[in-house]
């Protein structure tokens, strides 16, 4: 098993990493944080390779059209139609 530290978080939401799992974080780097069933994982974004940060893009954009969606925010289109409207993208 790896280390293990206690942080708290602040009235903002923000964290400490504790100094000793630091390891090579710089200021201004970013971490992706990965909500899955209560427990939180962070991994260094520059760490992820390409495929991986378009499968994240992907979701990202799915999940938004999914909210737009239940939201009624959206427009229907037959079929004799689709192509028409996409080309309006």
């Amino acid at each position: 098993m790896g280390n293990i530290g206690i942080t708290r978080v602040s009235s903002k939401g923000q964290i400490v990493i504790p100094q000793d799992m630091r390891g090579n974080l710089n200021e201004g780097d970013k971490l992706l944080i990965i909500q899955k069933k209560g427990s939180l994982i962070l991994k260094r974004a520059t760490d992820l390779d390409e495929t991986f940060k378009e499968d994240l893009e992907f979701a990202r954009r799915t999940e938004q059209a999914i909210k737009r969606i239940e939201s009624g925010k959206f427009i229907k289109v037959d079929s004799e139609n689709l192509f028409e409207e996409i080309s309006k993208w």
